[in-house]
């Protein structure tokens, strides 16, 4: 949509115009776009558009649009069952293997000995009066506990974000506890442990705030190893992060890594016999058939 608003009958004028077959009949489209929203749908005509006027592709048809749309959303619900496991194992194992090191400092991740400063001054404002009363064991610690600054790591890790704890991690002075933790996935590099958290949260990003999954690409490389093979014109793919995230969920759970693995090759072969978006998995996400 541009700068002024308009209606419903108005946007299918408008894509008619640019050349979309309408075949779910305008009752049924209003519906849609009611529903959706013709902004959010935009995106997924978007690899349909053939010039910077978004005229379609002869015989894009509407309902194609929606599948991509649906295709797109269902994608992204396997895929947090599957990037909700690999985040809590992650906080788990951070938790367990720098505790029990540090025994003696149960507010480890705040000590300048242990972590960055960088990492403490920000943390700072994460842990503000908001985070203690919106996260109730947070809350009911201090309340028992009155003069701590802080709930100790096993309380307070649970409840930051996996992008805080992933900085967290990298921010620990102590390379042998990185490494620790990277053996727990049976990888001894701590560059190719980075590259692949940064993936994975990149991916999680994605399917927490509703961003477009079909058409991502990872700003950095995906690292190519013995463990994880990555096609070097696939290093940025949304197929190769789907390895990534299989290679992290087959290290802590091997029926949940096929199920979901079976999900995504069942979601994806529902197309098959559909060009169109046929032709989108494979070449934007990276998919073979």
């Amino acid at each position: 949509m541009g700068k002024k608003v308009t209606t419903v009958e108005e946007q299918i004028k408008k894509l008619k115009a640019r050349g979309m077959v309408m075949d779910l009949g305008e009752k049924k489209t209003q519906e849609i776009l009611l529903d959706i929203g013709y902004y959010r749908l935009g995106f997924y005509w978007n690899p349909f558009e053939i010039d910077k006027e978004h005229n379609l592709k002869e015989g894009t048809k509407f309902s194609d649009v929606v599948k991509l749309y649906y295709l797109d959303t269902d994608l992204k619900h396997i895929l947090s069952k599957a990037l909700n496991r690999i985040e809590i194992n992650f906080k788990t194992q951070l938790i367990y293997h720098v505790s029990n090191y540090y025994d003696k400092n149960p507010t480890w991740f705040v000590n300048k000995k242990v972590v960055s400063s960088q990492f403490i001054k920000g943390f700072s404002y994460i842990y503000s009066e908001k985070f203690i009363q919106n996260n109730k064991p947070i809350k009911n610690h201090h309340k028992k506990h009155s003069n701590d600054i802080y709930a100790p790591a096993w309380k307070t890790l649970e409840y930051l974000t996996f992008g805080s704890v992933i900085k967290l991690y990298l921010s620990l002075h102590n390379q042998d506890l990185q490494r620790t933790i990277a053996e727990q996935y049976s990888i001894r590099s701590l560059g190719v442990f980075e590259n692949y958290l940064t993936t994975i949260l990149f991916i999680r990003n994605i399917c927490a705030h509703s961003d477009l999954l079909f058409d991502s690409s990872t700003p950095l490389g995906i690292k190519s190893t013995p463990i994880v093979k990555i096609e070097h014109d696939k290093r940025h793919s949304l197929s190769s992060s789907m390895k990534i995230i299989g290679y992290f969920l087959e290290k802590i759970s091997l029926n949940r890594c096929k199920e979901i693995t079976e999900n995504v090759d069942k979601l994806f072969v529902e197309f098959g016999n559909n060009k169109p978006i046929k032709d989108i998995i494979s070449n934007k996400i990276g998919y073979d058939f």
